[in-house]
Order: structure tokens, then sequence, then C-alpha cells
């Protein structure tokens, strides 16, 4: 559950429980007769206290959970995020103290008085410093959470340092046509001085959403790459409304996601009639670089490395973000050996702010056949991107190729992929066996989730190990 009503309503339950459970069920008439006491308690005060001990337990654990699965959205989730379990831990820690005066006096006897007190004061202090501390570490979220940055989505809290280098993917497929780079650079050629609280460095490359910046936070000192794309060559108004509207709420569902193995996105804004995005440089290579004979990787290397992709792509895809535009040049191995997605939801966003005859997909030779025919995808078209990765970087070329885009695009939907038996005959069945469900053309068939396709990578890795 990820929403706020739905915690708020975990916590209530459980909080009632805890605090009214206990004293109704101590003042039946069975409680009387109940034939288990503990350290010298009645009956009723047994039962009391077992409820209400199991009531906070359970509560605090609720407070681990929501700490381990609420999203981290840079904001009000992410302060409430961090400070539940202390704050929590407060609260167990004197509705505890307030049932064991109640209901278990003799306890408190049993441990001692000056020793009991003594315990609760301490653990107290101690609660009460972790969650001050906690506080004062995450106002920043809480200030977001009130006071969002205009015109901006999807930003996170600053990282204190960034100074890598930069390498941007300028490469697109030919086919996908490019956004006008009109008015994204000065009259003399240069790139723009700034981009919303950005200084612009220079520009790095050119991609089918627009140009590419390297940009530098002034205020943090960190490099970013910022992403832009033209907003203003809609005429009707409310219909640019409505794509500003569309291109900042993909910005901020793809700023939301935290994992290690994706591309953060800092910020996103509008200026110059350009929306943009700043997202964190990496040093590395692009899998672009091993897709090609006599340069292909070791099978063990590359079954890990699309596991690490697929279970990247599993996490996204249960925050409700589908990447779209899964391929070799968006996939970096950084030079610490980080296996990096790029591009999260951009091919959205770009097909956000064009028209419908004039629509960004994604790169056609990576596109599922429900995206080619327009449908609504969910994860599986990702699976099946990933798929023609696979089959690309096992045997040097894409599964399908033709000599224009209509042809290529048929092939994609009607034409079964070609065997990969006949071009790499060394490959376990296993392998095969996962390659050929990724490319299942119905998405039925297909497999269902990219956990499920990273642990059937993980178990053919395994097989190899063997």
């Amino acid at each position: 559950m990820s929403n706020a009503s739905g915690w708020l309503i975990q916590f209530a339950v459980v909080s009632l429980v805890a605090l009214f459970a206990g004293p109704l069920l101590s003042k039946l008439p069975f409680a009387h007769t109940f034939p288990l006491t503990l350290f010298g308690l009645t009956g009723p005060q047994t039962i009391r206290l077992v409820v209400e001990a199991t009531g906070l337990l359970t509560l605090w654990i609720l407070s681990i959970h929501a700490f381990r699965h609420m999203p981290d959205n840079g904001r009000g989730f992410s302060f409430v995020r961090r400070v539940i379990v202390p704050l929590v831990t407060i609260a167990v820690i004197m509705l505890g103290d307030k049932t064991l005066r109640i209901g278990g006096p003799s306890l408190i006897d049993w441990i001692g008085s000056h020793r009991y007190y003594a315990g609760y004061a301490a653990t107290l202090l101690v609660a009460s410093l972790w969650l001050t501390a906690t506080w004062l570490l995450n106002l920043e979220t809480l200030h977001r959470c009130f006071c969002p940055p205009a015109g901006s989505a999807g930003r996170k809290k600053p990282d204190p340092s960034c100074d890598e280098q930069a390498q941007i993917d300028d490469e697109a497929d030919p086919p996908v046509p490019s956004l006008s780079t009109a008015q994204t650079v000065n009259s003399d050629g240069s790139p723009p001085a700034t981009l919303g609280r950005y200084k612009v460095l220079k520009e790095l490359g050119r991609g089918a959403m627009g140009v590419v910046y390297l940009g530098k936070d002034p205020t943090i000192q960190r490099f970013v790459a910022i992403k832009t794309m033209r907003l203003d060559h809609i005429d009707d108004a409310g219909k640019l409304q409505e794509v500003k509207s569309r291109f900042f709420r993909e910005a901020e569902s793809t700023g939301r996601l935290s994992h290690p193995n994706i591309v953060t996105i800092y910020d996103a804004g509008e200026e110059h009639d350009l929306g943009y995005i700043a997202m964190e440089v990496l040093e590395g290579r692009t899998l672009k670089d091993w897709s090609r004979k006599p340069h292909l990787l070791p099978l063990d290397k590359l079954i890990l490395i699309l596991a690490t992709v697929a279970e990247a792509l599993d996490y996204a895809h249960q925050q409700g973000v589908v990447h779209r535009d899964i391929k070799p040049a968006n996939i970096m191995v950084t030079k610490d050996q980080m296996v990096k997605v790029m591009d999260f939801g951009i091919a959205k966003m770009a097909s956000s702010s064009k028209t419908q005859t004039d629509m960004v997909l994604g790169t056609p030779t990576y596109m599922s056949p429900e995206q080619i025919a327009g449908k609504t995808v969910d994860g599986r078209s990702d699976i099946f991107s990933l798929g023609v990765v696979f089959y690309e970087l096992l045997s040097g070329r894409p599964p399908f190729t033709a000599d224009n885009l209509s042809a290529l695009l048929f092939a994609i939907v009607h034409h079964p992929h070609p065997s990969m038996n006949a071009i790499r005959p060394d490959l376990p069945p296993a392998v095969l066996e996962v390659l050929d469900r990724a490319l299942e053309k119905d998405p039925a068939l297909r497999i269902r989730r990219a956990g499920d396709f990273a642990q059937a990578l993980r178990a053919c890795l395994r097989g190899l190990a063997a």
C-alpha cells in the first residue's frame, strides 16, 4: 500500500487494538477464571498485558514495514518514512509503561522498581534523541512537502557532492523522428547560459528528446546532465497546458524512483519554452559498446547485467513506472561496475509533447508489438524490449531488421524472431528458453513480471556455474 490514507488506516486499526482490546477483554467474565497467569498477575491482568503487548509489538513491526516499503518521493512521504520508526518507538515505550503501571504492577516489582524506572527513562531518552536527530536531518524534505519549488517536479534531497565526468548517449535510431532543436540554443549557436537554477556548461549531444547539456548546480556544486524538450510548438493554450501537466507528472513519477541501478532524476522544470530534466551524470560505457562482434560480453557477465536490469525494472513497475525505451544505449556499466538504467519514462514524456501525427514512442528496433500497435503498455512491454537487447548482445545483431521503418515494424509484430540456436549453438537450453519467453508476441504468453525474468536469468547463471 503506497498512499497516505492506506498507511494511516493500518496504524489507526492497530493502535485501536493496542489501546482498547486489552482492557475490554480483561473485563469479560471468562477473564476471572483464565487458567494461565504470568509473573504473579491475576487472570484479567495477564490477559490485558499479553493483548496490549502484542498490539504494541505489531504497531512497531508495522512501522518497520512502512519504513521499508513507503515510497521515497523526496518530500512528504520521505519525511514520514524516516521519522516513523523513532516516533512509533516512543509511542510504544510510553504506552507500554502505562500498561505495566495499570495492569502489571507485580511485574514491575518483580523487575525491581528502581531498575524499571531507570531503564524506562534511559530508553525514552534515547528514542527521543533519535527522533529529534531524524527530524532535524530531514527538515528539507518536510519543507518541500508544503512548499514545492515552482515549476519543478521530482526533485530529490541534494547530494553533498558529485564531480563525475559525463558520458551521455547522443545516438538514436535513425527511424525515430527527433524533436526540433530550434530555440534550444542562442542566436549565435551557443547553448543557453542557464536552465532553471543550473548553469549550462556545454552541449553533450542530441537525441530523440532534444539537446543534452552538461550543467552545474551552483548551490551545491553538483554536475548534472540536462535533457531538454520543446513545449512551445502547440498553438492551442488548453492543449499546451495539458502537455505541460503531463510532462511534469511523468517527471515526478520517474523522479520518485530510488534504486541503486536506476539513474537518479534530480529536478524538472520549464524555461525559455523548454521543458528540462536534470539527472545524475555518470562515467562508464553503455551496452551499445558490446552489441557487435567481436566485442560481445561473456555469457555469465551478460546474464548478470541483464538480471540486474530486470530487477531495476521490476522495482519501477511496482511503482507504476514503465520505461518504454529499453535499449543497449540506455543501459550503462559505470567504471566501478555498477549497472545503471537510464532515461526512465523519457519516451512517454517526449510523446506527451508531440502531436498525435508526430509521436515519439521509443526506439523502433526494441519496441514491443503492443507498443507499435498504440495499445496501453505495461511492464511486459519492457520485458520484450529487454529480450531484444538480450538477443542482440548474444548474437551481435538485433532479432528484427528491415530496409525501412514500415517493414521493421511489420516484422516485429508478425514475424517470429530467428532461432538463436542456429546462431549460438553453444548456449544452454535454459538460456534459449528464457529468451524465447521474453520475445513472445502475445503479452499474455510472455514472462509476466520483470522480477520473474530476473529470477530466470539468475537460475541460468547458477546452471552455468554448476
